[in-house]
């Protein structure tokens, strides 16, 4: 009997003398004494049986974030933050399987203080690194801070799902880090939100551009989809969804996706114009061979969609410069018809092949002359302008050139030497 008490006793002494270094670890820390705290906590949890004590944990959390805090005793534990938020997870791990009611009692009446310091520390940490340029441990803060967060969120300690702007600046850390598969993870969670604000239509953009560099087809049109929702006003849906069926579909799927965007977009000019170009260049070739059969009805098609741009907005140099290239490779048709009516063996031409040429020559000035309009309209619009941008120097030039090569072949001198030295000082005045 005496054998079996005198064991009861000793157990008892063992359990005080555990509680006896809980509470001296939790005494050094209100005193300030850290290395002693530090010491004291990391004794107890040493022992197997200790390691159950939530308590302890949170104990421990609270001390190596005393020591972080501390400026004269970091350098001495400088992984302080990492061991607190460790021993900190260890503590809610254990509280989770108590009962509802009684659960997480110590976060919770000091406000859930430890978590938000760690949040905070590896914000501001995160916010210094992305300053100073660096991206990689700036990624890293932030990323820390949003375990913090979710933790928090899934725990209903605070109200909402999603820390938009920690998110956000992690997605921009590791797009400057070059990091974009990461970027996509934290761009794809602001995105799946549905958050609106200034400049966050660049993110949907960017996510629907990525997928779509990645050949990810499904989350290319994933993004786009979300993005038109949140933006609907935004023109950049369409022409994505045009880059899509132009890259994946047929010819005939495109015109099919520029007739509906069109219908979306009645009144901007670029997308009559870039349907124009995309029916032009099915249907036309330099060399007439090798033209499609319906060559003839897709220039005429193309023809309708300049001439509505231009309607528009007339002011629009690339409709302009395209309708009078259009009208010009139609009059050079024209010419290469006229030229292939030659006599044979010597002969002369008969009269009808003469009247043929001629209606011919007649058909090709018409169309020269309609060129020339629209290349007038490129000089009214660019030659009055200063500084141009290359582009734009381009298509003046372009115009120029064919302005030339038209009046040689009225063989009208004077005009031939105007349009030279108009070509000539592109680059000297614009």
């Amino acid at each position: 009997m005496k054998r079996i008490l005198l064991t009861v006793m000793l157990a008892s002494s063992v359990v005080g003398l555990f509680a006896q270094k809980l509470d001296k670890a939790k005494t050094s820390l209100e005193k300030k004494k850290l290395a002693e705290a530090k010491t004291e906590i990391d004794n107890f949890l040493a022992v197997d049986k200790n390691q159950a004590n939530s308590e302890a944990w949170y104990t421990k959390s609270k001390i190596y974030l005393a020591i972080n805090a501390d400026s004269s005793v970091k350098a001495t534990v400088p992984d302080a933050r990492v061991v607190a938020f460790d021993a900190i997870k260890k503590y809610l791990e254990l509280e989770s399987t108590k009962d509802s009611t009684k659960r997480n009692t110590l976060l919770t009446m000091d406000g859930n203080k430890p978590l938000v310091d760690i949040y905070s520390a590896y914000s501001k940490d995160g916010a210094s690194f992305y300053n100073a340029g660096n991206f990689n441990d700036a990624l890293t803060n932030f990323q820390k801070s949003l375990e913090v967060f979710d933790i928090m969120s899934k725990r209903n300690m605070i109200p909402l799902k999603l820390d938009t702007t920690t998110t956000l600046y992690a997605g921009i850390s590791a797009e400057k880090a070059n990091k974009p598969d990461t970027a996509a993870v934290y761009y794809g969670k602001i995105a799946e939100s549905k958050a609106k604000a200034e400049g966050f239509v660049e993110i949907y953009k960017w996510l629907a551009d990525h997928y779509r560099q990645k050949n990810d087809m499904a989350n290319a049109t994933k993004y786009a989809t979300l993005g038109r929702e949140v933006y609907p006003q935004e023109t950049f849906w369409s022409g994505f969804e045009l880059d899509m069926a132009r890259e994946k579909g047929t010819k005939d799927e495109l015109f099919t996706k520029y007739e509906q965007v069109i219908k979306e977009n009645p009144d901007n000019h670029l997308f009559y114009f870039n349907y124009g170009v995309e029916l032009y260049q099915a249907g036309y070739n330099q060399d007439s061979t090798k033209r499609p059969a319906n060559s003839t009805e897709l220039i005429e098609r193309a023809t309708q969609q300049i001439a509505k741009s231009i309607e528009k907005k007339a002011d629009y140099a690339n409709s302009q410069m395209l309708m009078g290239q259009i009208l010009y490779n139609q009059g050079v048709d024209i010419n290469n018809k006229n030229k292939a009516i030659r006599p044979s063996g010597g002969a002369k031409l008969k009269p009808d092949e003469l009247k043929k040429k001629e209606d011919l020559r007649v058909e090709m000035n018409k169309k020269f002359d309609e060129a020339l309009n629209y290349f007038t309209k490129v000089d009214q619009i660019l030659g009055s302008q200063g500084k141009l941008k290359l582009d734009d120097k381009n298509i003046l030039k372009d115009a120029y050139d064919l302005t030339i090569t038209i009046y040689e072949q009225k063989q009208m001198g004077d005009k031939v030497t105007e349009f030279t030295t108009k070509f000539n000082d592109v680059d000297k005045k614009h």
